[in-house]
């Protein structure tokens, strides 16, 4: 049963993912030579491990492992705050190589996208293993970090391959040959299955991938709803899910977060990160012509607790300077004097296309309209001198006393080349290289 055929053909499709193996601290290991081979970290400014190489991985030390627990494990770990604004450099860089091969890339990640080299043989004299091996190669020659790449017909396919040899590892899952690899995948390890519904397969007695891809369509479409549908369609070879190479301009949700140190019970101080957190996903919210209609505050105690608040607004608005007294009155709510805080964070829910407003009986719509153009204004300035050039007074406190950075800057925040600002980089990471002096 194992052979069992759910495509007739290998290649009615060629999806690619390539995902970037430990991409941080590869990065940082690109730039810095010496560092190769070592157990090394990053996420120092946020005392939580953000990405480990696999040397610290092989230790046993994992994603989101406090430093504490982390020195525990390896006394002689490195620990690097992170970079990213050179991770996003590198970022840039292998999605334009990908768009040699194809102009069909969708940017999934900082780290990771789908390519679809559909009909691209005849085009670049290859087939198409042979073209997902050539866009690994160039980005592993050109960037010096390693990529693992799985080639099959659906993006969920492609996923699963692309974790099935890391690091560094390509495998390919023809039509033909799906069945062999879904027999030994546990249902949680597919794209798209979380805990939840992992649990609801197991009660019905499916554990593995080709178990689910074996169920019958009627009971499919019974006992699951359109995404596990979907997701049942694309283990079969069904492609459902098209690869998009469009920027995403919707959004369900758009959420900020910070952590600092060192942790604070300052209220005036958390207050200001928290508006800052504001700020920043409203940005993004009118960036994307965007306005939500309800918000959730949160702050993160120094035990990793979380205590948040949630409001509706009487209208969709991306203008944090109109409802900054609703968001101190959520905050209120959350905050205590006798706990201490290492995290704020807000999350704007049930957004809308920012359309013309319909001003409720208590708006003052003359008010509004001018606030709006100061944001417009604000929006110049970000783009021209950087995000948060101009910032509400009640975040001013963070200029003052500081952003509460772990450790150390990075060397490229210390770095001011002719022509940059302290918010205004050139896209250029700094390499690290030894010479010899001369004679």
């Amino acid at each position: 049963m194992s052979k069992q055929l759910f495509s007739l053909h290998s290649w009615p499709r060629a999806i690619a993912h390539i995902d970037g193996d430990a991409f941080f601290t590869s990065c940082e290991e690109a730039i810095h030579p010496e560092l190769k081979g070592k157990a090394l970290i990053t996420g120092g400014e946020r005392g939580i491990v953000a990405c480990a190489s696999y040397p610290a991985k092989r230790l046993g030390i994992k994603r989101g492992v406090s430093l504490q627990d982390a020195r525990k494990i390896c006394p002689q770990l490195i620990i690097l705050p992170s970079d990213y604004e050179t991770y996003s450099l590198f970022s840039r860089r292998m999605f334009g190589i990908m768009r040699r091969f194809t102009p069909d890339v969708e940017e999934y990640s900082i780290d990771e996208a789908f390519t679809d080299i559909t009909g691209m043989r005849r085009v670049l004299h290859s087939s198409y293993e042979e073209i997902a091996l050539k866009m690994k190669k160039e980005i592993e020659r050109e960037l010096g970090i390693t990529v693992s790449v799985g080639l099959s017909i659906t993006k969920v396919l492609a996923k699963v391959a692309s974790k099935h040899q890391k690091p560094a590892g390509m495998t390919i899952i023809r039509g033909r040959d799906i069945a062999e690899y879904l027999c030994n995948l546990p249902v949680e390890k597919i794209w798209g299955i979380g805990n939840a519904t992992a649990n609801y397969l197991a009660k019905m007695g499916i554990h593995h991938a080709l178990e689910f891809a074996r169920m019958p369509e009627k009971t499919v479409l019974q006992k699951f709803t359109k995404p596990g549908v979907e997701i049942w369609q694309e283990l079969r070879g069904k492609s459902v899910y098209p690869v998009t190479p469009e920027e995403k301009s919707s959004y369900a949700s758009i959420s900020k977060t910070k952590t600092f140190a060192p942790p604070t019970s300052n209220a005036d101080y958390l207050f200001a990160h928290l508006m800052r957190n504001m700020e920043s996903a409203c940005i993004k919210a009118r960036r994307y012509f965007l306005s939500p209609q309800k918000i959730v505050v949160f702050l993160k105690k120094n035990d990793f607790n979380t205590v948040g608040s949630e409001t509706k607004l009487s209208r969709p608005c991306a203008c944090p300077m109109e409802f900054s007294g609703m968001i101190r009155n959520l905050f209120d709510s959350c905050y205590r004097p006798e706990d201490i805080y290492r995290a704020t964070g807000v999350v704007l829910l049930d957004l809308e296309p920012d359309t013309n407003t319909q001003y409720t009986l208590f708006d003052d719509p003359l008010q509004a309209e001018k606030i709006k153009a100061i944001y417009n204004v604000a929006d110049e300035l970000g783009q021209k001198f950087g995000k948060h050039t101009l910032h509400l007074g009640c975040s001013h406190l963070i200029e003052k006393l500081g952003k509460g950075r772990r450790g150390t800057s990075t060397v490229r925040e210390q770095t001011q080349l002719k022509g940059e600002t302290r918010r205004r980089h050139l896209g250029l990471p700094l390499i690290h290289v030894k010479t010899q002096p001369s004679g």
